[in-house]
């Protein structure tokens, strides 16, 4: 195995935390790790490129601990778990999850975690990079409801790849291959605690494994890689260019609290015709009436591959600086440059043509504005 990352190059202290999965993804060699939610992530454990092929063609486990959990639970967690989230959570099983967005009182996102509904009161929220707990626990001392908020120790890995379900199957027996997207089981593995859910952040076939007590990663982390071994399983990093491939957004990066849901292709997510009045429930409602003035197209990047940009590079249109690129990235499937563009909405329709100057190469780029997602628009494949 590879020489582990000499993690002092990036912390001072004890105050940032380390996943239960930290030292096994020391040992399989990790590269490099950025700060999440607090917590140290792992980058990648080889080029993008080639553990996106991987991804591609077998499966892969990737360590996505930094994805906290928010639990609520109490009489009045239902109520309280649909004040956040636009959306309308009847609509979600007990045993279910959902994709949701958590907005402030102008309709700005604050987070878009997964919610998977353990109980008829008890929910928890799967979260992108944001204080999302100190959020809550706000909104909670003022709402009157008798609710209990806490971060668990939950800590989820994800197994994606065409070859996951052999994987998961290997470990869990057939109970598992019942899952339909985006459902979920409870389970435990030799005494282990686990939920295993049908869902990912790749656009592939995939699953997530909630471990409930950190003290049995490392001997979860060789369970799943034993069980894997013979499908050639392999430890990743997100593959950027997948997600970008599948039209997955990336919370802080494709969207901020600067943006509402209808301006990056999230209204789907918004029911204003249910009763319950979440928070910025009215600013939704004057936004969506009003129309957008931004919005977030996918655009294709002309010219030699491109790295995934480090900034958010500048768009212009007529010599003049119109929006900016969120997402770019080089798919070696299509063999073309993707990404997502920040632009006004009358630019954001298809074939527009835009400038992009890319400045971790320092060149301009004719870009054009795309449908998206770029791949598998009707996400056939993560629910095969």
């Amino acid at each position: 195995m590879s020489e582990p990352f000499d993690i002092s190059l990036v912390q001072r202290g004890a105050r940032l935390r380390r996943t239960p999965y930290f030292k096994a993804t020391q040992r399989y060699g990790a590269k490099g790790y950025t700060v999440y939610n607090h917590m140290f992530f792992p980058i990648n454990y080889d080029d993008l490129e080639v553990e996106y092929w991987k991804l591609l063609n077998d499966v892969t486990v990737w360590d996505v601990s930094v994805e906290r959990q928010v639990e609520i639970t109490g009489p009045d967690a239902f109520a309280f778990t649909n004040l956040l989230t636009p959306r309308d959570l009847g609509q979600c099983a007990v045993g279910q999850g959902k994709y949701v967005v958590i907005t402030a009182e102008d309709g700005g996102v604050i987070n878009d975690p997964v919610l998977l509904r353990l109980g008829e009161n008890h929910f928890w929220l799967a979260l992108a990079d944001s204080d999302v707990l100190l959020w809550a626990k706000g909104v909670a001392l003022n709402a009157g409801m008798d609710v209990t908020i806490v971060e668990p120790d939950v800590s989820p890995m994800q197994i994606q790849g065409p070859k996951s379900k052999e994987v998961v199957h290997t470990l869990f027996g057939d109970p598992v291959l019942e899952l339909e997207y985006y459902f979920f089981l409870e389970t435990e593995l030799g005494g282990i605690p686990v939920v295993v859910t049908r869902t990912g952040w790749t656009g592939e076939v995939g699953y997530e494994i909630y471990l409930r007590d950190g003290r049995y990663g490392e001997e979860l982390w060789e369970r799943v890689m034993d069980a894997g071994r013979p499908y050639n399983i392999t430890p990743t990093g997100p593959s950027d260019i997948r997600r970008v491939e599948a039209g997955i957004l990336n919370y802080g990066a494709d969207m901020t609290l600067e943006n509402n849901p209808y301006e990056v292709g999230l209204g789907w997510l918004v029911d204003l015709d249910q009763e319950a009045e979440f928070i910025g429930k009215e600013a939704l409602k004057r936004i969506k009436a009003e129309g957008v003035r931004r919005k977030l197209a996918g655009v294709e990047i002309g010219g030699r591959p491109l790295p995934f940009n480090m900034t958010k590079w500048p768009i212009y249109h007529n010599g003049e600086q119109v929006g900016f690129i969120t997402s770019a990235i080089y798919s070696p499937r299509l063999k073309k440059n993707l990404g997502y563009a920040n632009v006004p909405v009358e630019l954001a329709s298809l074939g527009s043509e835009l400038t992009v100057f890319a400045e971790d190469v320092n060149e301009e780029r004719p870009a054009t504005v795309v449908r998206k997602p770029f791949v598998d628009p009707e996400k056939e494949i993560p629910k095969s």
